[in-house]
């Protein structure tokens, strides 16, 4: 039986992928800048595909960009031949990949690191073998379980690297004073330092207990801040509990208060917007050998923070 389309079988798949961009990106113009080819190529593939198919794909102008019918039908159908593709390329990946183990890590609470999140992604697809387990701890024990060789490397925050470490820069974390709803300062913009040094103070109990290597500790000496304690946790969200209930004030990461906190019942005040922070690194034993599936993962995350536009700059001096 003679097919209906003689020419499909020399269609290029780079044409299908192009037609995915072009679609996605809803513009000719910014399919190209995400394909890093010049506009005249990407139009080029698309009247080709649309010669090679016999039918109009999309309709465009100068006021309008629409997709037809036949085009949405090849969209759908080249989403599940992509999705196929890297099911294909995932399993093949899977039988030949040998790399056994645990990776273990310990973090800070509540860091907002996307470069983390996406070497957990890719390590999971590139070695489905190995195991990852994520510990929570203060950056004081952090520190001291790297240096005795408890664990290969982990993510805290410091003030300073150590000399005995190797501390890699990552980023900096805002972090500012929040109060409650029903505080007497909630909503005020005008608070002073010396309000806020009076207030009742809701604090991290590891900043309470950590020794000089707790960035949290200066957050809050520095800015003489919870000499009246009234509450205090290890959890992030049972301190912000405590300050919604309104307690007292406390410090919070700002980045991850806007994801969990409700605005109604929290208050960011604004006296030392910009000035409270602490340097994420990442520390790791130069005397500790690493296991394979140890060093891979270091590897990736590498990769991941290059890919994730965040390559670390210079921490302050």
């Amino acid at each position: 039986m003679a097919t209906r389309y003689p020419r499909i079988h020399n269609l290029n798949w780079n044409l299908l992928r192009t037609f995915l961009v072009i679609v996605e990106e809803r513009s000719i113009t910014k399919a190209a800048d995400k394909l890093l080819v010049r506009q005249p190529s990407v139009t080029a593939a698309l009247q080709k595909l649309e010669e090679t198919l016999g039918c109009q794909l999309i309709q465009r102008d100068s006021r309008r960009f629409v997709v037809t019918s036949h085009g949405e039908m090849l969209r759908q159908e080249c989403m599940e031949i992509f999705r196929r593709v890297e099911r294909i390329g995932e399993k093949l990946s899977a039988d030949e990949d040998d790399l056994t183990g645990q990776i273990r890590i310990q973090i800070v609470t509540h860091v907002a690191m996307p470069g983390l999140d996406q070497a957990l992604r890719q390590m999971r697809r590139r070695h489905p073998s190995v195991s990852v387990r994520i510990d929570v701890a203060n950056s004081q024990d952090i520190v001291r379980a790297i240096a005795q060789k408890q664990t290969p490397f982990g993510f805290c925050l410091l003030p300073k690297p150590l000399a005995a470490l190797d501390c890699r820069f990552l980023m900096r974390e805002e972090f500012g004073i929040y109060c409650g709803a029903t505080h007497p300062m909630h909503g005020r913009t005008d608070v002073t330092l010396d309000e806020l040094r009076q207030e009742a103070f809701i604090a991290f109990a590891c900043s309470q207990e950590g020794g000089a290597l707790e960035p949290m500790i200066a957050l809050r000496d520095g800015a003489g801040l919870g000499t009246w304690t009234v509450g205090s946790s290890p959890n992030l969200e049972e301190v912000r509990r405590l300050i919604a209930a309104g307690l007292g004030i406390g410090i919070l990461p700002i980045d991850t208060a806007k994801c969990v906190v409700d605005p109604e019942q929290l208050w960011l005040i604004p006296t030392l917007n910009g000035s409270l922070g602490a340097d994420v690194y990442l520390v790791t034993n130069p005397d500790m050998e690493l296991g394979a599936a140890e060093k891979a993962f270091l590897d990736i995350f590498n990769t991941a923070l290059f890919d994730a536009q965040q390559q670390p700059s210079d921490p302050p001096a």
